[in-house]
């Protein structure tokens, strides 16, 4: 009888560990608890300011809010050189060099990725349209908001109404001076 007491006490022992203060050092915490209301939470010190190079962008539920947004950024030379370089990151594996939907990526694809030098992009969506779809994505296209400022996203949406059908204009021309010269 001592020996399987014993061996029950030695098998229980460890279980009782629980039992301790410290294992419900998760449970009580400060922090808010699920059951509570949004009221609960503390608001923000008066003097606290947001981190540096964060911007919060107005949530968009429709196209027709999208539709709506205006470009903050002008689309200087700088502007359209920076969105080109972002764009030779992020948009050409898909959309190709040209940007018609003709990328290594985009090949693959069951669907083509879309024509961006196409009228639909070029003159009869809004720039806050083609901004919200940088942002969010689309059916096929992965959301590009975490990994570029939204100023970032505004000087590619100058690159791809100002400058990629002029970059495609100009290779179109070095292309034939080139064929004729031969």
């Amino acid at each position: 009888m001592k020996r399987a007491t014993l061996f029950t006490m030695t098998a229980l022992l460890p279980s009782l560990a629980f039992a301790w203060p410290w294992s419900r050092d998760m449970a009580n915490q400060i922090s808010i608890k699920p059951q509570e209301g949004p009221q609960s939470v503390r608001p923000f010190p008066q003097t606290s300011i947001p981190m540096a190079g964060t911007q919060t962008t107005p949530f968009i539920k429709t196209h027709d809010e999208a539709m709506k947004l205006k470009n903050p950024n002008q689309a200087t030379a700088q502007s359209i050189n920076h969105g080109r370089e972002l764009f030779q990151i992020y948009c050409v594996p898909c959309h190709g060099v040209s940007g018609t939907g003709d990328g290594l990526v985009g090949a693959k694809l069951l669907v083509r990725p879309f024509d961006l030098t196409s009228e639909n992009v070029q003159k009869i969506a809004p720039e806050g349209y083609i901004f919200a779809h940088i942002t969010f994505g689309g059916a096929l296209m992965p959301s590009y908001g975490n990994d570029m400022y939204p100023k970032e996203r505004w000087d590619v949406v100058n690159y791809v109404r100002h400058g990629l059908v002029a970059d495609d204009k100009k290779a179109a021309q070095e292309k034939n001076t080139v064929g004729s010269a031969k």
